[in-house]
């Protein structure tokens, strides 16, 4: 197995039709009778926010009633030829933050994570054939994992935060109690038993993922992985972060690259629009580095 990973969105879902976060949307404030809300450029966790609120306060609902709702819809996207052939790679580890299962191809029957659990995704894995998924952002298997709200993603930081700088404060003795950083510069209990070991560790391509700035879980790991690389001088750092986007967004999107380039991600321009090709595309650029 090659040591690099992907962490993969949910762009690649939108290349054959089927259902599209503006239909969930729709759904979800048709059922919850939300009065019509305005999308503009709310930032999708505090859009979420604001349609549970009117629902709580209208229904009287349940949060994990609204995450059920939003699992049963995610369950019914279809897979397509990209979902396959990431499959085909010669690689252990996939990452997602997609919240079904169409990268493994069927539903797991066993969550196989180090840890059981139920909010938050810190070692959220499956086991599928030999290869390892892990739902950084939750799955629709547990409903109360999905994470949607700003209230979820700051407690998403916060187990995170933890387990790279303080370490974990689980009392189950199945994983490393030491924080990743330490365990990283000792070079020594690098067994991989969590999602943020490979970005210490292997090579991560980024595909399929906008990485807008509401992503604050991940825009903290990159930034803190830079940080010690540049400012505290870890030579233990060595891997790379790839992030691959169309020529046709990136130049909508100089402000995300150059913050990119500065948190020592390489950007990969495709000069592809068609959605089909351009995951090829970048399939097919990231197997040739590795062969």
């Amino acid at each position: 197995m090659s040591t690099y990973t992907l962490l993969v969105g949910n762009d690649i879902n939108n290349i054959s039709p089927g259902i599209s976060w503006k239909d969930l949307l729709i759904a979800i404030k048709n059922k919850y009778h939300v009065p019509l809300l305005e999308n503009g450029n709310k930032p999708f966790p505090m859009l979420y926010e604001e349609i549970f609120l009117h629902a709580i306060k209208n229904r009287h609902i349940k949060e994990k009633e609204l995450k059920m709702d939003i699992a049963n819809h995610v369950s019914n996207i279809s897979q397509n030829e990209i979902h396959g052939l990431i499959r085909q790679l010669p690689i252990q580890h996939i990452i997602t933050t997609n919240y079904e299962f169409s990268l493994e191809g069927s539903v797991p029957s066993t969550n196989t994570s180090l840890i059981r659990e139920t909010t938050y995704s810190v070692f959220r894995q499956y086991q599928v054939e030999n290869k390892t998924y892990w739902h950084i952002h939750g799955d629709s298997n547990a409903p109360l994992s999905i994470n949607l709200g700003y209230e979820h993603y700051c407690g998403q930081l916060q187990r995170m935060r933890d387990y790279v700088v303080n370490g974990p404060d689980y009392t189950s003795p199945t994983i490393y109690k030491a924080a990743l950083i330490k365990r990283l510069s000792q070079g020594k209990n690098l067994n991989i038993q969590s999602w943020m070991d490979l970005f210490f560790t292997h090579d991560v391509h980024i595909l399929g993922l906008s990485l807008d700035f509401v992503e604050i879980d991940l825009w903290w790991l990159l930034t803190y992985r830079a940080r010690n690389k540049y400012y505290k001088k870890s030579t233990f750092i060595n891997n790379r972060l790839y992030y691959y986007i169309s020529a046709q967004w990136a130049d909508k999107s100089k402000d995300k690259l150059q913050l990119l380039r500065a948190n020592d991600v390489e950007v990969v321009i495709i000069n592809e629009a068609k959605k089909l090709q351009y995951y090829k595309q970048v399939l097919n650029r990231i197997t040739t580095t590795y062969t």
